[in-house]
């Protein structure tokens, strides 16, 4: 007698799976739908695994009904290391892959089995219901319930016991829709040298048909999109299909439109922007083979892609393709590399700036490394070129920096300049804009240029800073800057919890002038048309940009000139391509800098070079201005000159020192509740008791952090409360305790905010 192995979609999903008995006329798959009763419910599930032997002690209940397989073998595999990996629900990470209101959707059909219909031993109801489905051979349950009223569900189970019917789910095709024109495919352009060894090197994978994973380095402007489009011509050459990750809705079309034009008539979009029965029939062109392409953002990978054979991961370094709530928790590209693992696809790391993790498993020999050091058709007539790091530059702190310091750049990428706000204070000048970045700006308006102002304000806490010599007080047992509290007057890490007072004196260099810093876009907006009236200026942010058509609408309009000057957040910095943009000024770099997070070096490098990187990519040349009170700092001097080496050593040193990724792995839990005191004492029992479970099972080089209150300490009326957890493998001890109710998972964080 066979068993199944069901992950059961309740509203409460549960860890597990459950064992049901499968009936001996039931043609059951694993990935298939089922139908189990659950309590005193009947609820959907998705098979997971068929055995001869049960899991459950007790009787098993029977699988009630089953239909063709929704999840391919690989996804149900990927299922259950999503689950495993992120501490997940296994009902939720299923769930991820099945259709949009999948269980609403799956339509219950019942088949006549038994030939001419009995003559005795059936009441009349079931007779007459007997009757209608011995002359029909199958009807929907929905139909037969209209037709007999209540009583057609005990009687299909009466006849199905009898063994004259089968219940079966289906899932109904989406509703037609006319013939899409197909545009004629664009031309390839020639492919520079390095381009070509890159093309070349992942064509040689796909043919040897084995998992390989590639990080493509490639300054930005360098063509990392031709690439991937030859990557992908030669996985559909040879057969396979391949799907394409962005990190952001907003890019979705720009990114669409080359691929569509490459592949006329193959391409699928995938993201959460689109209505929900658009992502219906996507999932059904995808699962039927008809879409060669998939492009979208996270959930693209979740799709029921068959004969997969490209991945390709652009912008790998964003943080976005982190799942935050609600669980899985997961990073895209750590379940892109899974998904190839499983079906022997090739994987395509795309960055300017990579991540520091992605950047160390190349140079150990875990990823193969392709560069693609030169921009592509830029300004000058030149080809930009990526630094290495300078003869002897392992340490944080360049070179000193003046008030207003040029970076060094290849021909082609744009001219950096650092303005050290302290000095500018020092001089009396006190705006938003320093006299060099608004110098800049009007030249950039008399030549009917465009401009583009960056603030990174997403995620910013309160620091504090001296604004005569920018020193930072830092946590040092966990190297990330103190968070202050205004109405405590306190400066408190929110991973250890080590708490200090306010310095009345900068400890550095006895100056008096210190201030938390905060500044929004709509601030920044308002003094460019106070300063330059003339000015169009347009806005983009959360607060502006709220669905995917508004951020279509706003990149259009500046894409069409109709605006000068386009203020923004982080969204800005991410692979727009706008050829009349010849300057781009960073009104903040501090915010960025001095984030309470160990990857704060990293991710404003990151945010520098990308968002400079939007300058100059047209035929003229582009320029770059970075306002810091901290033009010393190594990520700053490295985004100035270009030079991902050195940011890489220095952070790579940092991390070496302190365990943190890729030296050890982290994981967040998180407890949330109403009432503040509670949740104190409830982080710290849960902190207690795993240090205790720790040192029972003798588990070494486990840190147990905290507890400490969340950066946010209170959220939508609940307190905050966070334990992080460093070690090489942090589910060793996970795995060995149950999280009490109410406390939140996040293995491999991106940010400990």
């Amino acid at each position: 007698m066979p068993y199944a192995e069901v992950a059961v979609l309740a509203e409460a999903p549960f860890h597990q799976a459950f064992t049901y008995r499968v009936p001996d006329e039931m043609r059951v798959a694993p990935g298939a739908a089922v139908l189990v009763p659950f309590g005193r419910r009947v609820l959907t599930g998705v098979v997971l695994a068929l055995s001869e032997q049960s899991a459950y002690e007790g009787p098993a209940r029977a699988v009630l009904a089953a239909g063709e397989p929704l999840l391919l073998p690989h996804q149900v595999e990927l299922a259950r290391w999503l689950a495993h990996r992120y501490l997940a629900p296994i009902a939720d990470c299923v769930a991820l892959m099945l259709p949009p209101d999948a269980a609403r959707r799956l339509a219950e059909t019942v088949e006549w089995l038994g030939g001419a219909v009995p003559g005795e031993g059936l009441s009349p109801a079931d007779l007459r219901l007997a009757e209608r489905l011995a002359a029909s051979g199958r009807a929907t349950l929905a139909a037969l319930r209209r037709a007999f009223g209540g009583g057609a569900d005990a009687a299909v189970e009466r006849l199905v016991a009898a063994g004259l019917a089968r219940r079966h789910l289906t899932l109904p095709p989406p509703a037609p829709v006319g013939p899409l024109p197909v545009p004629a495919a664009a031309p390839s352009p020639p492919l520079t040298p390095p381009q070509t060894e890159a093309v070349t090197a992942v064509t040689a994978a796909l043919e040897r048909g084995v998992p390989a994973v590639f990080l493509l380095f490639g300054v930005t402007g360098s063509g990392k999109t031709e690439v991937y489009l030859a990557a992908v011509a030669a996985a559909r050459a040879r057969g396979r299909r391949a799907v394409v990750l962005v990190p952001e809705i907003a890019l979705t079309p720009q990114t669409v439109d080359r691929f569509a034009a490459r592949f006329p008539g193959e391409v699928a979009v995938s993201h959460s922007g689109l209505s929900v029965g658009q992502r219906y029939r996507q999932w059904h062109e995808v699962r039927a083979g008809r879409a060669g392409v998939v492009v979208g953002a996270r959930s693209a990978l979740f799709l029921p892609q068959p004969d997969l054979g490209l991945i390709v991961v652009d912008e790998e370094h964003e943080w976005s393709y982190k799942q935050q709530d609600p669980a899985p928790r997961y990073h895209a590209r750590d379940v892109a590399l899974k998904l190839a693992a499983l079906t022997g696809a090739v994987v395509v790391l795309g960055s300017a700036t990579p991540d520091v993790v992605s950047y160390w498993r190349a140079e150990q020999g875990r990823y193969h490394l392709l560069r693609l050091p030169e921009r592509v058709g830029s300004a000058s007539g030149g080809l930009g070129r990526e630094r290495g790091p300078a003869a002897g530059s392992r340490c944080p702190a360049a070179a000193g920096a003046t008030k207003a310091e040029d970076g060094v750049a290849g021909p082609g990428l744009p001219q950096v300049t650092v303005v050290d706000l302290a000095a500018e204070l020092r001089d009396g000048h006190r705006g938003i804009f320093s006299r060099a970045l608004e110098e800049a700006l009007a030249q950039t308006l008399r030549r009917g240029e465009q401009a583009i102002l960056f603030l990174n304000r997403r995620g910013s806490a309160s620091f504090l800073l001296c604004r005569d010599c920018g020193h930072v007080p830092r946590c040092g047992g966990c190297l990330v800057p103190f968070t202050y509290h205004a109405a405590a007057e306190r400066l408190r890490c929110h991973h250890c919890n080590r708490q200090r007072r306010v310095p009345v004196q900068c400890p550095r260099c006895g100056g008096t002038r210190i201030r938390y810093l905060g500044l929004g876009t709509q601030r920044v907006e308002e003094e460019v048309q106070r300063r330059f009236p003339d000015a169009r200026v347009l806005r983009w942010d959360r607060d502006t940009a709220r669905s995917g058509a508004d951020h279509e609408a706003l990149l259009g309009a500046f894409a069409r000139r109709e605006a000068d000057v386009l203020v923004g957040t982080q969204m800005i910095a991410k692979g727009l391509d706008l050829p009349h943009v010849t300057l781009v000024g960073v009104v903040n770099a501090d915010v960025a800098l001095h984030r309470p997070d160990f990857r704060a070096g990293e991710r404003a490098f990151q945010v520098l070079t990308q968002v400079a990187g939007r300058a100059g990519r047209g035929a003229r040349p582009g320029r770059v201005i970075i306002q810091t009170y901290s033009p010393r700092h190594y990520a700053v001097q490295a985004a100035a000159r270009h030079d991902y080496e050195a940011l890489y050593r220095a952070e790579i040193e940092l991390r070496r020192r302190a365990g943190y990724p890729p030296f050890g792995r982290l994981a967040r839990l998180v407890f949330a509740h109403t009432n503040a005191t509670y949740a104190q004492q409830e982080a710290r029992r849960l902190a207690q008791a795993l240090d205790l479970e720790r040192r029972r099972r003798g588990i070494p080089g486990v840190q147990v952090i905290g507890p400490a209150p969340a950066l946010f300490e209170r959220l939508r009326g609940r307190w905050r409360w966070q334990i992080l957890l460093r070690a090489a493998d942090p589910a060793e001890l996970l795995s060995a305790v149950t999280l009490p109710r109410g406390w939140q998972a996040d293995v491999d964080p991106v940010t400990l905010m």
